[in-house]
């Protein structure tokens, strides 16, 4: 059952590859009519529904192999967060019937997939923390709403590369491609990984944890940090350049770093190849967006992402805190970074309403908000050790 639940997950990411090649093409083309525009987009949305269902079977086939909700560790979540963008997409193509959002949608939920991936996909049985219900009350409801406030995102994101211009160097256009460089540095990620797991790479380290025992870590990266009073174990590997504290989880900003460095790698390339900034090369296929509608779906995403989130977020993950550590609260990592969300989101939605925060400014909004998030859910997670690391 778990490996036809992962060949599910292989069907919908080839299946949103290649609707974003059709909802390209639906905006591409020359001198097309919008009948022929509207079958580009009409085979496109056809191939996601496809994907999505697939999808969907991975998740309940996963859940009924696991016994409970795949939702419990960063494959489980990443990918659901990933189904999950990729639902409020639909949702809103049959909204608003604009094809635009899925030329940026879809690669943002592969590159969300692909990240998940490079994690263990093994089942393995819920630690104690985790056996409640309110695993997949709490942590569902959390990534459906942060899935709808990063459709914010991408209309911000169309609207900022229409509207900013590239040829003075502006700010704006500096922090635009300073956007497309943090997502090109998630790729990075994905490459790092994948070509050190297919070249077998593996280290192990004996080192002291923040409980003050001894435990191992495996790397599947060479050794950049090394975990705290880490002794290496495996011969003929890289030792570590520095040593972290027992506060920092070395292995796991180990892969950011070599996430950065790769990253930065692609990054140069693609510009050596362009002869311009990315935003600048993407910019001619968002010239004939409704910079209206843009606003208005950043804004409905917002108003509609950030009630499930705050439910999610901050109202069930109290309850099942006290419920589980007999506290509310406790300022770890990922409740005070769930706090800032909601902070922010609330600013957003008062600046939007109060002060008449529209068009360019609500869009710089959408896109440090998704900021806020994803930085939540790779430094937080990944770095960070607390009461959520086993997330």
């Amino acid at each position: 059952m778990a490996e036809w639940s992962s060949n599910l997950l292989y069907v919908s990411f080839m299946m949103y590859l290649i609707a974003t090649l059709f909802f390209g093409g639906s905006i591409r083309q020359k001198n097309t009519t919008e009948t022929n525009q509207q079958k580009w987009g009409l085979i496109g949305i056809v191939l996601t529904l496809i994907g999505f269902a697939a999808q969907l079977g991975y998740f309940f086939l996963r859940w009924g192999a696991a016994g409970h909700a795949p939702v419990s560790n960063l494959f489980e979540f990443t990918t659901f967060f990933g189904m999950m963008l990729v639902g409020a997409f639909i949702i809103l193509y049959f909204m608003y019937k604009t094809t635009i959002l899925g030329v940026i949608a879809l690669p943002f939920a592969l590159l969300v997939i692909a990240y998940a991936s490079m994690f263990p996909k093994d089942i393995s049985p819920l630690i104690p923390a985790l056996q409640s219900d309110w695993l997949k009350i709490h942590v569902t409801t959390v990534s459906a709403g942060e899935a709808i406030l990063s459709i914010s995102f991408v209309a911000g994101l169309i609207y900022l590369l229409k509207s900013v211009q590239h040829t003075k160097g502006s700010k704006q256009s500096f922090w635009l491609e300073t956007v497309m460089y943090s997502l090109v540095v998630v790729l990075g990620f994905v490459v790092a990984s994948t070509a050190f797991t297919l070249g077998n790479y593996e280290a192990n380290f004996q080192y002291v944890d923040q409980e003050g025992a001894e435990a191992i870590s495996e790397y599947t990266l060479p050794a950049l940090v090394g975990p705290n009073e880490g002794q290496l174990l495996t011969d003929n590997v890289m030792e570590p350049l520095v040593v972290m504290p027992a506060l920092i989880n070395a292995k796991k900003l180990n892969t950011v770093i070599w996430s950065f460095l790769i990253g930065t790698g692609i990054y140069l390339l693609l510009r050596l190849i362009f002869r311009k900034r990315i935003a600048a090369k993407l910019q001619p296929l968002v010239k004939n967006v409704n910079l209206d509608l843009m606003d208005e779906i950043g804004y409905r995403s917002v108003l509609i992402g950030f009630p499930v989130f705050t439910l999610g977020g901050l109202i069930f993950a109290m309850i099942w805190a006290q419920i589980a550590w007999t506290r509310f609260w406790g300022w770890d990592p990922k409740e005070v970074w769930a706090l800032i969300t909601f902070l922010f989101y609330a600013a957003f939605l008062h600046l939007r309403l109060s002060k008449g925060w529209h068009g360019e400014k609500s869009a710089w909004l959408a896109v440090i908000g998704v900021a806020i998030i994803l930085f939540n859910l790779v430094a937080v997670n990944l770095i960070i050790a607390g009461l959520h690391s086993y997330a």
